[in-house]
């Protein structure tokens, strides 16, 4: 059952990479609603294969790193659909669905290769809880970046004048910001909590709240910089054009603080 929902969730962001992918080739708002259904359809199959993991042998821990990934790719899909509810977001679309179906696949590839080297030491609740706050704070804070990025794309556009081909309706540059300042708000605070589990695991099991490996290292740095980050998007009156910026840089420190070290420790 957990491979049929696995698999199911893979071709619905597949074809949500389809469809958004013409949507953005022919600017026609029809294809990228197209691509929203697959994208919700995809989230319910893969939020269902999380329901049932419990019943592989083994099952697969979420302190797996693939696992993990697949975790954030179904909280971004979450968290953009309540954007697209809540912002009109269609057009962001493009940069999600692929996001979604590369998250889900890495799991998927992983489990079938049978690597589990990658596995996280520990015991007990909270090494679970670290990984779920963290990768959930992730991927909002992705989902940031994602609209930082669009909003410096279509920022371009208009100042240069040029048209859009094809009559689409890209999101507005409005609607763009206000997307970032929601998924900053609910990310950062998911990431924090992810922070401190992750303390309070290591103290669990090494004694300590912080052993100076370059994982933590990074982490600490990067979670501190985007810290500032947050404070200068909700306590000082900054260009939108500047808080693009910082979503989307800050979003790429934490990727290689906490998955590019990660990776190569």
């Amino acid at each position: 059952m957990v491979d049929t929902l696995h698999i199911s969730t893979a071709i619905a962001y597949f074809l949500a990479c389809l469809a958004s992918g013409i949507g953005f080739a022919t600017a026609r708002p029809a294809w990228n609603r197209a691509a929203i259904w697959a994208l919700a359809a995809g989230a319910l199959t893969h939020g269902a294969s999380f329901s049932l993991l419990h019943t592989l042998d083994p099952p697969p821990p979420l302190t797996h790193l693939p696992s993990a990934l697949s975790f954030m790719a179904w909280v971004g899909t979450l968290g953009f659909l309540v954007l697209v509810w809540r912002a009109k977001l269609a057009g962001l679309v493009v940069l999600v669905a692929p996001m979604a179906f590369l998250g889900v696949m890495a799991a998927w590839w992983s489990r079938e290769g049978g690597q589990t080297a990658e596995i996280v030491t520990g015991a007990g609740s909270m090494p679970h809880a670290h990984v779920l706050f963290a990768s959930a704070g992730l991927a909002l804070l992705g989902l940031a970046g994602l609209a930082g990025a669009l909003f410096l794309v279509e920022h371009r556009r208009l100042k240069r004048k040029r048209p859009l081909s094809g009559g689409g309706a890209w999101p507005s540059l409005e609607a763009l910001d206000r997307a970032g300042a929601f998924a900053i708000a609910a990310g950062f605070p998911l990431l924090t909590v992810g922070v401190l589990t992750g303390a309070l695991w290591l103290r669990e099991d090494v004694g300590v709240f912080f052993s100076g490996s370059a994982h933590e290292t990074f982490c600490l740095v990067a979670w501190a910089i985007y810290g500032v980050l947050v404070a200068q998007r909700f306590a000082a009156r900054l260009p939108a054009r500047r808080l693009a910026v910082s979503a989307l840089g800050g979003f790429a420190l934490l990727g290689v603080a906490v998955l590019g070290v990660e990776l190569l420790a």
